[in-house]
């Protein structure tokens, strides 16, 4: 057993957490902690690897050991996925506390994580796009849409001003992924969408989410909010994207003054779920007749709530829809969240063999598509796909909905 000495005692260090803490919440819940071990016996990867124990971490932060903490491994294995928070008795926010620590203590994350939210405020998306292969590719896209549904009106717009919502994209879907814009847009046509997306900011997605960066956090925002008063648009969509619906939603109570935050944002999912429930698209499930099962990313389900809007869609387009042991918000994070994707090597070994739940979780459905709406999912379960050998393919829920689409 360890031994605690005065010495390395910090008595303020959880009073500089509480104080630098960025949420919607009474920021000193974190004192409330009980030390019953809830958090710890809910995390599923407390006994996958050391420096897991979320118990231990809240109890050294509690306690001040400030040095332990800041040089531990625990801020950057824990994929803050909420699992702990949801069962702990207190609400304890565990996840928000790695965020803060990670972002307000003069650190700098594994790998590439805080070069991503540097390029996004000097480029304006995290990948570094520039506006013309942006606008590029969305008019290839647009003609290759056209040519797919033998439809010279097909759009899609950018800057329509007065437009009913604003749409965000995930880089990737842009530069790697540009038949997701193809079968979004296919929706969007399908449903007789008023839409628009930005050809200045356009970018959904949110590192800062994961490094703590507050500041570039609020500029980011910023921007989201300036696009919707300059195209006067209703409302914001967000692409399935589970980290960006977080950042985008929860991010405008914590980032933004209450009147740079007036408009709702929606994820895509949502408004899927209502176009099909409403009649407003038509859909075959027998165009999807594969076994399918779904994962929840743990930012829209465990985070936002978004939960059965997924499921009502995929039940609506596809033949046989498996449901994961346990899942909704019960559900295993995928190994993949908080950023870890983007810390290199140093992570890597740790976040494969926490996939290692989530293979065993899509073995035992006998599901030949597994369905996540979120695009660190997406890749996270492609490597575990390939680390644990699965006969399996990873979707969006958008890509069955579009195959299933009833045109007039």
């Amino acid at each position: 057993m360890s031994v605690i000495t005065v010495d390395k005692i910090y008595p303020k260090f959880r009073e500089e957490v509480a104080e630098k803490f960025c949420t919607d919440k009474n920021k000193f819940d974190i004192y409330n902690c009980l030390a019953c071990g809830m958090c710890t016996a809910g995390c599923p990867f407390s006994d996958v690897h050391e420096d897991m124990d979320p118990r231990k971490f809240v109890r050294m932060v509690l306690l001040g050991l400030k040095e332990e903490v800041l040089n531990g491994k625990f801020i950057w294995n824990c994929t803050m996925c909420g699992r702990c928070t949801m069962l702990c008795p207190m609400g304890v926010d565990i996840a928000g506390m790695v965020r803060t620590i990670r972002g307000n203590f003069g650190l700098r994350s594994p790998g590439f994580l805080q070069d991503i939210v540097d390029n996004q405020i000097r480029t304006g998306n995290q990948m570094e796009v520039t506006q013309e292969d942006y606008l590029d590719t969305l008019e290839w896209i647009e003609e290759e849409l056209q040519a797919e549904l033998d439809d010279t009106n097909v759009r899609i717009p950018v800057d329509k001003v007065g437009a009913d919502f604003l749409f965000l994209w995930d880089p990737r879907e842009i530069k790697y992924y540009p038949m997701d814009v193809q079968s979004i847009g296919k929706i969007m046509h399908a449903a007789g969408a008023n839409w628009t997306c930005s050809s200045e900011y356009w970018d959904a997605t949110h590192y800062g989410l994961f490094s703590g960066d507050d500041e570039a956090s609020r500029i980011l925002l910023k921007r989201i909010a300036d696009q919707v008063k300059k195209l006067k648009v209703k409302y914001v969509v967000v692409t399935e994207c589970g980290h960006a619906t977080r950042a985008q939603r929860w991010g405008r109570k914590v980032w933004l003054t209450p009147e740079e935050a007036d408009y709702p944002v929606y994820s895509f999912l949502e408004i899927q779920a209502d176009w099909i429930k409403n009649g407003i698209i038509k859909v075959d499930k027998t165009k999807n007749p594969e076994p399918v099962t779904y994962h929840d990313p743990c930012n829209s389900a465990r985070k936002e709530g978004i939960i059965e809007e997924p499921r009502y869609c995929l039940n609506q387009v596809v033949l046989d829809f498996r449901e994961m042991w346990p899942n909704r918000e019960y559900n295993y994070c995928c190994g993949g969240g908080g950023g870890l994707l983007a810390m290199g090597k140093e992570i890597k070994v740790g976040r494969v063999a926490k996939g290692k739940l989530k293979a065993d979780q899509i073995t035992k459905t006998g599901a030949k598509i597994v369905v996540t709406p979120c695009h660190n999912c997406f890749d996270q379960l492609t490597d575990i796909i390939k680390e644990y050998n699965l006969d399996v393919k990873v979707q969006h829920v958008h890509h069955l909905v579009s195959n299933a689409l009833v045109l007039k």
